[in-house]
């Protein structure tokens, strides 16, 4: 027997839908949209229209964008050179907060992972040769994530690219900053030596 009228049931069981809410954020946010007015009902829901209709994938490097194509791949001003990998548009976001890097991206839209069934032809690597082959690109950068799928996904790339005559390199993973050692697991701590370099 459910505690929750019928409508309120069917939010609920939305919410829970979305990755990383559980029962009571559910319920949460459930009663949160009860308790809106109806033009603040009315704006959530245009907004998530207007996503959902206006976001795309931008035809170069893969990013979401409302433009075509995204504003990074249009900026003169990037090193267009360079193409940082990664496996999410999220990442994309990450690293263009740290105001470090000035190159394009390639968004490949997950990791290889045999065990999820997910292949190189289930994410964006065409479309990343397809770039290698047609532009004047001297580096591609590894930033996947440092799990094993991202990781296998960085080697097969690697792979694939060396032969067309550009340099693949790969993001050190390490200590995080305010990290103490003891605290670091063992392949954290390798990869920290591995990537380590010369103080200037």
């Amino acid at each position: 027997m459910s505690y929750y009228v019928a409508p309120l049931a069917r939010l609920i069981e939305e919410f829970q839908k979305m990755p990383g809410i559980g029962h009571k954020t559910a319920q949460r946010l459930a009663f949160y949209v009860l308790n809106l007015s109806p033009s603040a009902t009315d704006n959530l829901i245009d907004a998530i229209n207007t996503a959902k209709k206006k976001m795309t994938y931008c035809p170069i490097c893969q990013n979401l964008t409302d433009i075509s194509p995204c504003a990074i791949c249009s900026d003169p001003k990037r090193d267009a050179g360079t193409i940082c990998v990664v496996e999410d548009p999220r990442d994309v976001i990450a690293l263009e907060k740290t105001r470090e890097y000035n190159g394009m991206y390639h968004v490949l839209h997950g990791a290889i992972s045999p065990m999820e069934g997910i292949g190189p032809e289930d994410i964006k690597i065409k479309e990343l040769l397809s770039r290698i082959k047609d532009g004047n690109i001297n580096e591609v950068i590894m930033a996947t994530n440092p799990t094993i799928e991202g990781e296998a996904t960085a080697m097969y790339l690697s792979k694939l690219l060396k032969p067309l005559g550009v340099k693949v390199t790969r993001i050190a993973h390490g200590i995080p900053v305010g990290g103490d050692l003891e605290y670091a697991d063992e392949v954290t701590i390798t990869k920290a030596m591995e990537g380590r370099r010369e103080i200037d």
